[in-house]
């Protein structure tokens, strides 16, 4: 019986109990499988332990809307504006500013 992706990534974690990337990819893994709880606590968890880990941010931010977190997401999306502006990471400020403008009721027309 194969061993899926979900499995893979618990285990691979257990050997490296402090990869950001694997955190990443279980939240990744657990929201595709709709546990909205277990992809939040990674996502969290991530933003707590591994600040500078931007890819967090937006992935975090959509999920506290889509739990009805508007506030939450405002927030994230903030956090990971400051982070992504320290990196110079160009792309990533601009995705985060982006759903930053949707959820506060922004639109480019205003700039």
């Amino acid at each position: 019986m194969p061993v899926n992706r979900l499995e893979k990534l618990l285990e691979f974690l257990k050997n490296e109990p402090d990869d950001p990337f694997l955190k990443y990819a279980l939240a990744t893994e657990y929201l595709r499988l709709e546990q909205l709880d277990k992809a939040l606590a990674f996502y969290e968890e991530l933003v707590e332990k591994h600040p500078n880990y931007s890819g967090t941010y937006y992935h975090l931010g959509k999920l506290y809307e889509e739990l009805n977190r508007k506030q939450d997401a405002i927030n994230t999306y903030e956090t990971g504006m400051k982070v992504t502006r320290e990196q110079r990471d160009n792309h990533a400020f601009s995705e985060l500013q982006a759903v930053y403008r949707l959820a506060v009721g922004e639109d480019d027309d205003d700039y």
